[in-house]
């Protein structure tokens, strides 16, 4: 005897069976390790700075250690210095994310055509971001931006300029060596964009004698929104947290200069040793933080929503 099949059954397919919830649980169980190992190095450190952002705590004053309430959120949020770190935050972070995606962008469209040696351009551009940021940050600092022998001075020598790049222009410099590190990031994700483009879309456009810039700006850049909101938000996210280029090449200065937030967290905590002060400086931060990744990820979510 033949099962007979009905026409809503051919067209539905083959019935799945619903995994059980103790099958789920087997499934899920080589995951375990590394969400313990995540939670341990990421969720519980930062139960302790929520902890200790309560705290009167300062490692020079023995007899500290009492409850502060909201004193030190109080005290960060007053402080001229903090504010003054969350500006040159905010003019670091804009500057370097808008520069290194107009450099970017410029590079993937002129890798996005065809010419001979294009994979060993591209594997050259990439090579920036595959350094480390403690590497780049001090080999631009003694070889680029050294006042005698630098080769930023000998390449502006020519045209009458020459300065002290590091104590002249401390938040500029941090600038220049976060864009010259993230443009390859940028580069990566509009060059995505780009191939992801309808070849068919595009060449009706040129057969209809639109012109490349015409093209570019009515179709390529509409089209590539998504995914510079993307690169937008994540190079936020992460030139937001840059500490290692601050400390090697201007150390906060001249005067607070170019001191961003981690590193102001850094001064209270290693160099003031207010524990209490910097834990609360570092859960504002936190908080600011995850409003722009709630951000990301829905601009994420939506461009795969988009895709599929």
């Amino acid at each position: 005897m033949t099962a007979q099949t009905t026409p809503d059954t051919a067209r539905r397919g083959p019935t799945t069976r619903e995994p059980a919830r103790g099958e789920r649980w087997i499934r899920r169980t080589p995951l375990l390790p590394g969400l313990l190992f995540v939670i341990a190095m990421t969720q519980i450190p930062f139960l302790f700075t929520v902890y200790y952002s309560f705290q009167d705590s300062n490692l020079l004053r023995p007899d500290s250690g009492s409850f502060a309430g909201i004193a030190n959120y109080g005290r960060v949020l007053g402080d001229p210095l903090f504010r003054n770190a969350v500006a040159n935050t905010v003019v670091l972070t804009a500057g370097a994310v808008l520069l290194s995606l107009a450099l970017g962008l410029a590079l993937a469209v002129l890798l996005d055509r065809s010419f001979p040696g294009r994979g060993v351009v591209r594997t050259l551009l990439i090579t920036p971001f595959l350094v480390m940021p403690v590497a780049a940050a001090l080999l631009w600092k003694t070889s680029v931006y050294h006042p005698v022998y630098g080769l930023l001075n000998w390449a502006l020598s020519p045209f009458g300029i020459e300065a002290d790049w590091v104590n002249d222009f401390p938040l500029l410099s941090v600038v220049m060596v976060l864009t010259w590190q993230w443009t390859p990031f940028m580069m990566l994700i509009m060059l995505a964009g780009l191939q992801s483009q309808s070849p068919e879309v595009l060449e009706a456009a040129r057969v209809d004698g639109a012109r490349p810039l015409a093209v570019f700006r009515r179709i390529t850049f509409p089209h590539l929104r998504r995914f510079v909101e993307l690169a937008l938000l994540l190079g936020t996210i992460y030139i937001v947290q840059t500490f290692d280029a601050v400390y090697m090449i201007t150390q906060g200065g001249p005067g607070q200069a170019s001191t961003n937030l981690p590193y102001f967290i850094y001064l209270q905590a290693f160099r003031a040793f207010d524990v209490g002060e910097a834990a609360a400086a570092g859960v504002i931060v936190v908080a600011a933080t995850l409003v722009v990744a709630m951000f990301a990820l829905r601009v994420v979510s939506s461009l795969f929503e988009e895709e599929s």
